[in-house]
């Protein structure tokens, strides 16, 4: 700031976003209060020790406020153990679910990391390691790497994937020619609709036929 403008600095500094948030029960992101406080402190030092102004200072925390907010639900499907070393004793679930990387792709792009839980029932069976995996016949399409179910998980469970509120709905897609689900609003219980899931109408609107008009 000194070295852009010696005599003012900046009127306004802004720091973007990216303040973490919990995926999975092991995370353990720093508080954004924390993070605030200590650049809050060495932003002053650094005005004074310049002889400056200490800047307003602007964030973007739209991760931080939406994405803790979103909760997708899946209906499980098909079920499968796979040996996961040569011995053939630990194995893996493998759940597959009626979703995956259409609604949210960012395991696949980024690696990123959810956890899932039963969400229909409950369950007093021992957990087993699982595997949640979408519906479209890719080998990245991966909506939960690791987690740990009750054992009886069956066809036609509801699972609860958390933490999906941002860079999800956002970076959905048709792929595979697979429709977006609704988005729900639920508070105080109630619920609202705030965008319809897509129907078979909806995928095929704008094809025009082999015979059909030429439009733009």
């Amino acid at each position: 700031l000194a070295e852009i403008s010696p005599s003012r600095g900046l009127p306004l500094l802004n720091l973007g976003g990216g303040f973490g948030i919990s995926y999975t029960p092991e995370d353990d992101p720093t508080p954004i209060e924390t993070i605030m406080t200590g650049f809050a402190d060495a932003l002053a030092r650094a005005s004074r020790a310049h002889g400056i102004p200490v800047p307003s200072v602007s964030l973007e925390p739209g991760r931080f406020i939406v994405g803790r907010a979103g909760i997708t639900l899946y209906e499980v499907g098909a079920i499968k153990d796979v040996p996961v070393d040569e011995t053939g004793v630990t194995r893996r679930r493998y759940v597959a679910v009626d979703g995956g990387m259409s609604d949210n792709p960012r395991p696949e792009l980024y690696q990123a990391q959810y956890s899932a839980v039963l969400a229909s029932r409950t369950s007093d069976a021992p957990p087993v390691l699982c595997r949640v995996v979408g519906k479209h016949c890719e080998t990245g399409d991966i909506v939960v790497h690791d987690c740990y179910l009750p054992e009886d998980v069956r066809r036609g469970d509801i699972l609860a994937v958390a933490a999906t509120g941002a860079y999800t709905f956002a970076l959905s897609s048709n792929y595979n020619m697979v429709s977006r689900p609704a988005v729900v609003a639920v508070a105080h219980g109630q619920s609202s609709v705030l965008i319809r899931a897509e129907t078979l109408d909806d995928l095929v609107a704008r094809d025009a036929g082999v015979h059909g008009p030429a439009q733009a």
